[in-house]
């Protein structure tokens, strides 16, 4: 098997995509944790959106969202997901496949607490993916939620993080000539060891 160097090197994937987000943290201007996160509803219609990813665990990519929006559902009902996360300043990213599950306890009461107030107010007003009157209605929730909850309002209970554990990881990086580097980490079943392939660009 051909030796792994440079930005490719390393045995763990999870170190690997630490490594390239923390690069891209120094790089880009705007949001360098963002992942276009793509579900499927019941139909199995594809559906996709931005959304920023808070935390890349040992063997996990974490982000939070409301439990009542259509993202939320999509991912209760299929139980899988897959994000690319894409780094203009490096010309480099990372597409990840695997199972969710909820993030819901002690982590996800540390993350909410770590928001902005206004944000956190937010999560509270926003019944997120409904239909929405007018943004004069929204803030006059914002208004009402904030004189029920005050300075210091607790998690709600329908908002918090899910969790992706992965059986595909690919890094892919940019190459003359459009000669790409890709790498493609793939296992058979969560716990299992990776099995590293170079890809074709």
């Amino acid at each position: 098997m051909e030796k792994r160097g440079g930005i490719f090197a390393g045995d763990d994937p999870f170190v690997i995509a630490q490594s390239w987000l923390a690069e891209a943290q120094e790089m880009e201007l705007n949001d360098p944790n963002a992942i276009a996160l793509s579900t499927v509803d019941a139909t199995g219609m594809p559906n996709a959106r931005m959304v920023l990813l808070k935390e890349i665990e040992q063997d996990a990519f974490v982000f939070y969202t409301n439990y009542g929006s259509a993202k939320a559902q999509e991912l209760e009902q299929a139980g899988k997901a897959a994000f690319v996360m894409h780094w203009k300043s490096l010309r480099r990213q990372v597409r990840v496949r695997g199972m969710i599950s909820r993030e819901e306890g002690p982590q996800a009461d540390d993350y909410y607490k770590s928001r902005s107030l206004k944000s956190r107010l937010g999560a509270w007003a926003s019944d997120q993916s409904q239909p929405l009157d007018s943004r004069a209605s929204l803030m006059a929730k914002v208004a009402k939620i904030t004189a029920t909850h005050g300075t210091n309002p607790p998690r709600p209970p329908f908002w918090g993080g899910f969790r992706l554990v992965p059986v595909e990881v690919e890094f892919w990086a940019d190459g003359d000539f459009r000669l790409h580097d890709r790498f493609k980490w793939s296992r058979t079943g969560i716990g299992e060891a990776w099995d590293v392939t170079r890809l074709n660009p």
